[in-house]
């Protein structure tokens, strides 16, 4: 049944790409009035043409944004959507981790740094709990890949994805939509905004997204127990234009709750000495003794203020302070009982883990004032300065499972602030008609303060603490660029940045006594490419080749052999690779998009030593030992980073029938994310072969605004692990299930 699945997934991407290739030919030919619309992107912080941008962008917006995000999905549907682009999370909808190029971080903690930030409506997300802000009622979605430390926020070496919503306007605009699927999905979205006095435009939008809990707990004879979601999410915004001078703001307010089960770490669907899931995965059971909960806040205002102070020179402030916190705890072992109380299950479980966290407090304040200097000549260019600031409060804890009440054996505080200051400029001169070159640079300067403190220990160890410390970091962050328009149709462009991420701390103290500190990393990245059009508008081209280097790379030990959260610095990574991005209106009423990757990602230095897993899985690097044969770990050097494949592809195609009144279509889309190793070191066990996951979407488009359609994400119901627990036993999380329903939808 896998084979015939994986037949049919390679087989329907395949046609979609022979139709690519045979219809842009054909587009030379025919007469039919198929054209690709101008991608207008503000990678660079004014609006331009993709086409003109030196940088690797994928632009997601209009309709194919709608369909990979339907079914009650929610951020994580970017992953493999977009060339070099991976995204997974251990907890679930509330901890997205992103990962471009290879650079990311398996850290599940709370204040974990994240190399690939998100930006939301020009305001830094930093924090991994804001990071899973639902999609809904936006202008597009923006992947910028490689260093982006010039003109955004921090900690940039992976890339940046760039979020905008829709702004109020002038007109009356307004949309809903509907949609019901399997275990009870509802997915409710909708906006209505227009000017409602000559100094004010509002728009409103919100979200609902809800599942039923389907999956049973075994072992308590408990039906229907996890995997549900109820999630609530708003946005009020507010355009001020009370004066006749070219001054504007725009006050942008925003929420979630987020109600869901976490994370559903499974025993033993692993099975010893094979790869991918094994004999005793189900999906709709688990055998849990232990609790399974999440609830997640997050609120936050966002003002951004324009004025033009001539007609060359515009002035902007961005004011964004967020909020949240979150409360989650699972049974990390997966099952229920342990070996030394004599029952266990399923399959052997040495030990029981039922762990949680709580965000008490996250507030994060920005500001960035940023000058902008275009005349319409040779010559533009920005400056500004960025303001960064956040305080965070973090509680982990450990519970007894085989008391009935639950109650706390383990309980550590954190208490961090990080503050950063930014100065930033950049400059792009046209020495041609031709030819253009750009260059700027930042200077960041960066502090964090902690204490962290053990008030109970599982082990009986006691007492640790409280511990203070600091660390902090400045570095100059920069780039230079040049872009050839070597036909009217076609650019060729080369750029040169580098990118850092500043010193990150970790202090799990429930079951270690050591507060681990890596120091600052820094990326220095090369990139070609050429973006073109060809055929009369009709096919769209962007392809792109990098290198880059990591210096004191990031790392961070997750679990394994001794439980613990460590951080550590490597001396040297490397990755290399491409991207390529199509899309083609071969003819009418025929839409086509491809993205395709490769990244080589390598642990580059001589000798470096993590754990192998505490699980019975098969490590195969090198062991290490000192002089005296005692058994130090494993070599990791010439391993690829974590969460890494080496092939990324996607497909997508819409073909309508056009019928009085308005059209039926057809849309489908297919992603498929290459061999993936979860851990630093490699194993068998702890990887997941590639595959293929799709979708399809058919349905009737009426000229007045309506639409409905039948639609399935995961339509082969693919079963794969997306990672694992390593070490207790061979744990492991899975992909999302297959959802098959009907959305109903208009817009004015």
């Amino acid at each position: 049944m896998r084979l015939v699945k994986h037949l049919l997934a390679s087989t329907s991407v395949g046609l979609a790409l022979v139709s690519l290739n045979a219809t842009s030919a054909f587009a030379q030919e025919t007469e039919a009035e198929a054209r690709l619309d101008t991608v207008t992107v503000s990678a660079q912080r004014v609006e331009e043409s993709l086409q003109d941008v030196p940088v690797s962008v994928t632009n997601i917006a209009g309709e194919k944004l709608d369909v990979i995000s339907s079914g009650g999905a929610d951020i994580r549907f970017l992953s493999a959507r977009v060339p070099s682009v991976i995204a997974e999370s251990s907890f679930g909808r509330a901890f997205p981790r992103f990962y471009i190029r290879g650079i990311g971080n398996t850290d599940f903690d709370l204040n974990a740094s994240q190399p690939v930030s998100l930006v939301y409506d020009d305001v830094p997300y930093e924090n991994p709990i804001l990071k899973g802000y639902p999609v809904f009622d936006l202008e597009d979605i923006e992947v910028l890949r490689g260093p982006q430390g010039t003109l955004f926020g921090r900690n940039t070496p992976g890339g940046i994805i760039k979020f905008d919503s829709k702004k109020p306007t002038d007109e009356l605009d307004a949309y809903t939509s509907l949609s019901y699927g399997t275990y009870n999905t509802v997915e409710a979205e909708g906006a209505v905004g227009g000017r409602v006095d000559e100094a004010l435009a509002v728009r409103v939008s919100g979200l609902y997204q809800y599942r039923d809990d389907y999956v049973d707990n075994a072992y308590l004879g408990i039906d229907d127990a996890y995997e549900g979601f109820q999630e609530y999410a708003g946005r009020v915004q507010l355009l001020f234009t009370p004066f006749d001078n070219d001054f504007s703001a725009l006050l942008n307010i925003h929420g979630r709750t987020n109600k869901s089960s976490a994370r559903l770490f499974r025993a033993n669907i692993i099975d010893q000495g094979q790869q991918g899931l094994g004999s005793n995965f189900d999906r709709d059971t688990v055998y849990f003794d232990g609790l399974n909960r999440l609830y997640q806040e997050a609120w936050g205002v966002t003002l951004t203020m324009n004025k033009s102070l001539t007609d060359s020179l515009d002035l902007t402030y961005v004011f964004g302070r967020e909020t949240a916190n979150v409360d989650s705890v699972g049974d990390i072992d997966g099952g229920y009982g342990a070996s030394f109380m004599g029952y266990f299950g399923p399959g052997f479980i040495p030990f029981n883990s039922e762990t949680g966290g709580t965000v008490d407090d996250l507030t994060q304040t920005t500001h960035e004032l940023r000058l902008a200097f275009d005349n319409g000549g040779k010559v533009r260019g920005q400056t500004g300065v960025f303001l960064f600031d956040e305080d965070v409060s973090i509680t982990s804890v450990s519970h007894a499972t085989f008391d009935p009440a639950k109650p706390l054996d383990g309980l550590a505080t954190r208490e961090g602030e990080t503050q950063s200051f930014a100065l930033f400029g950049s400059l792009s001169y046209d020495l041609t008609e031709q030819l253009t070159v750009s260059g700027g640079a930042r200077f960041t300067d960066e502090n964090k303060d902690f204490t962290v403190a053990r008030l109970l220990s599982p082990s009986g160890a006691g007492p640790l603490g409280p511990i203070s410390g600091s660390t902090g970091d400045d570095q100059v962050s920069w780039d230079v660029s040049a872009t050839y328009a070597y036909t009217d149709d076609m650019n060729l462009y080369a750029r040169i940045a580098k990118g850092f991420r500043g010193p990150s701390i970790q202090g799990r103290l429930v079951f270690g006594d050591t507060v681990s500190e890596a120091d600052s990393e820094t990326v220095l990245s090369y990139e070609a490419g050429l973006k073109s059009e060809f055929f009369d508008n009709r096919v769209r081209t962007n392809l792109s080749a990098f290198y880059y280097t990591l210096s004191d790379q990031q790392l961070t030990i997750v679990g394994g052999l001794n439980n613990t959260v460590a951080l550590f610095n490597a001396d040297e990574g490397e990755g290399y690779g491409f991207e390529a991005d199509v899309e083609a209106a071969p003819i009418e009423n025929l839409f086509l998009t491809a993205g395709l990757s490769y990244n080589h990602t390598e642990i580059k230095d001589d000798l470096l030593v993590a754990p192998g897993c505490g699980a019975p899985c098969t490590v195969l690097d090198p062991e290490v030992y000192d002089d005296d044969g005692n058994f130090l770990g494993y070599n990791i050097s010439g391993n690829a980073f974590p969460n890494a494949p080496e092939w990324i592809a996607n497909v997508t195609a819409r073909y309508a029938v056009p019928v009085p009144g308005g059209e039926l279509f057809a849309y489908t889309d297919w992603a498929f994310k290459g061999e993936t190793n979860f851990f630093l070191y490699e194993s068998i066990e702890y990887s997941q072969e590639g595959y293929w996951e799709g979708g399809l979407r058919l349905g009737y488009k009426s000229d007045r605004g309506y639409e409905a359609a039948l639609f399935a994400r995961n339509i082969l119901d693919e079963e794969v692990l997306e990672g694992g627990i390593d070490f207790n036993n061979l744990t492991g999380f899975v992909n999302e299930p297959r959802i098959v329903g009907v959305e109903v939808s208009w817009k004015n």
